[in-house]
């Protein structure tokens, strides 16, 4: 039995799925609605939804659009973007969603983590850490679809974060999002032994190895993907899958084998 969940991310882009590679050149995947239905049948763990557009453009949450996704949903939904408000995440609890993610409004006004956590429980509210490389320097944290520099190392700041309430960390790696080419494991494992909550990685899966390594060996408590579900082949055309349990304990079993 696996300790850890699979977790598809849907980039929503003008009310459809998109795709990106480091956080930039959107390609449309399809209707989010009926990409939905399909991860239903295939009974996924959990799904992440992040407006990549709310936040740079300062857009409200289109809430309608959420309402409709959650509504066909059976599974938990976790939504981030644009969201700053305590009223706004009243609002997406009430049409379905069951965790709402912080991220830019985190980094302006980390009180409001604290606020959030106070009035919905630190299970509800978890904050995205986007990490960037730039040329010159270390890893740090960034905001607005990784192009706005916050200064702060990613384990500091997943641990304050921590300490003002949130109760997962939804780690982004800005620069391996769409590569395929697997997860920054020891970035995960830095932020990973530096909070108590749960860590979702997200950024560079390309194969179920991926998804099972970062767990198994990073210390992360959640592998996210997006390529990964949506990709099929060398020429990535566009098709909705999720591992079988079946696979996932097999490469669990290879994985062991193999250490």
């Amino acid at each position: 039995m696996r300790d850890f969940r699979v977790i598809p991310v849907l980039l929503l882009q003008d009310r459809g799925v998109v795709k990106t590679v480091r956080y930039r050149k959107p390609r449309y995947i399809g209707d989010p609605v009926n990409t939905v239905r399909i991860f239903n049948e295939k009974e996924v763990d959990e799904l992440v939804l992040l407006d990549v557009d709310a936040t740079p453009r300062r857009r409200a949450v289109d809430v309608e659009l959420v309402r409709q996704i959650a509504s066909e949903a059976f599974m938990p939904i976790a939504y981030g973007g644009g969201v700053r408000t305590l009223e706004e995440m009243h609002t997406l609890f009430r049409v379905g969603v069951e965790k709402v993610i912080l991220g830019a409004a985190a980094a302006e006004d980390p009180e409001l983590v604290r606020r959030a956590a106070t009035e919905f429980g630190s299970q509800s509210v978890l904050v995205s850490v986007d990490v960037h490389r730039p040329l010159l320097g270390g890893p740090g944290v960034y905001t607005h679809r990784g192009r706005r520099r916050t200064g702060q190392a990613p384990a500091a700041y997943a641990r304050r974060m921590q300490e003002l309430g949130a109760g997962e960390i939804l780690l982004n790696d800005v620069d391996r999002d769409g590569t395929m080419q697997g997860y920054d494991l020891e970035l995960v494992r830095q932020v990973a032994a530096a909070v108590d909550v749960p860590v979702v990685a997200c950024g560079g899966a390309g194969s179920l190895r991926h998804l099972v390594e970062v767990c198994r060996r990073a210390g992360a408590s959640a592998a996210a993907a997006g390529s990964v579900f949506v990709y099929q082949g060398p020429l990535k055309g566009v098709l909705i899958t999720y591992p079988r349990e079946g696979d996932v304990q097999r490469e669990m079993g290879a994985l062991m084998e193999a250490a």
